[in-house]
């Protein structure tokens, strides 16, 4: 007799994630997954927990209580320093982090490590080539041998993310990627991310504002005071009501032809 085949897990999983600092609980019970070749958004008003969320994904942070499991492999039981290297992971903090002197090739390249400098390991020829094949593919290739800090906003965003391609990630996660940037930045932006998702890797990105959410976002988890209002797919999950609850505020939400939202306050 024929044994059915394992289920493959889900890139991420997170279960009853609790998490609470200085006696403060920042998340409440939140549970979340991306399955293969879903695009999430997290969306919720500051301090409502979705960097705190996205850092455990990440596994930078330990939750209070709850279940990890990144990649088939469970948080407490993996080798974070080996497994985050299979996570596309890019932040305002990261980015903080990266010494403004290096080049945009040598920050994609360090990624290979989950590394901050490309003196802690030996690269080869093949890694080079692999850094700035992925600067090209976010249309960044001219800027290679360029430093960070010589580089305008949108590039530097367009590093990051090229940064988060280096291991070829089974998941890739953004926190607020287009902080810093202008309108033309942003829009240059959210056209990249839509580049990256149409490769199928699966993403996860957090925002707090509905007109950077990128065309190709499946799904949506809206966070409140650190507990899940609403998630499941975007079409049903993110409404006027629902964005309304999860800002603590009348709001109107549209959707254009272009799949982009735009939203704005009701007028009393």
């Amino acid at each position: 007799m024929r044994t059915p085949e394992a289920s493959t897990p889900a890139p991420l999983e997170l279960s009853d994630i609790t998490f609470v600092r200085d006696g403060r609980r920042i998340l409440d019970s939140v549970s979340w997954t991306i399955a293969d070749d879903e695009h999430w958004l997290v969306l919720g008003a500051n301090g409502s927990g979705k960097t705190t969320l996205m850092r455990i994904a990440a596994m930078y942070e330990h939750p209070s209580s709850g279940r990890v499991r990144v990649l088939g492999e469970e948080l407490g039981h993996a080798d974070v320093r080996v497994l985050r290297r299979r996570v596309g992971y890019a932040s305002a903090a990261l980015a903080g982090q990266l010494r403004g002197e290096l080049t945009a090739r040598d920050v994609v390249m360090t990624a290979r490590y989950a590394a901050l400098e490309p003196w802690w390991h030996q690269y080869t020829d093949a890694d080079r080539a692999q850094a700035a094949a992925c600067l090209d593919r976010m249309g960044v290739g001219t800027c290679a041998d360029r430093t960070l800090g010589t580089l305008s906003s949108g590039e530097q965003q367009r590093v990051l993310l090229a940064r988060t391609l280096m291991n070829e990630p089974g998941v890739i996660l953004l926190d607020e990627p287009s902080a810093r940037l202008d309108l033309a930045g942003r829009e240059q932006l959210v056209h990249a991310l839509d580049e990256l998702a149409a490769h199928g890797t699966p993403l996860g990105l957090v925002t707090h504002h509905v007109d950077e959410i990128p065309g190709a976002v499946s799904h949506v988890l809206l966070l409140r005071r650190g507990e899940a209002l609403a998630q499941g797919p975007i079409d049903t999950a993110l409404t006027s009501d629902t964005l309304s609850a999860c800002f603590e505020m009348d709001l109107r939400l549209e959707r254009r032809p272009d799949g982009r939202f735009t939203a704005w306050a009701e007028r009393r």
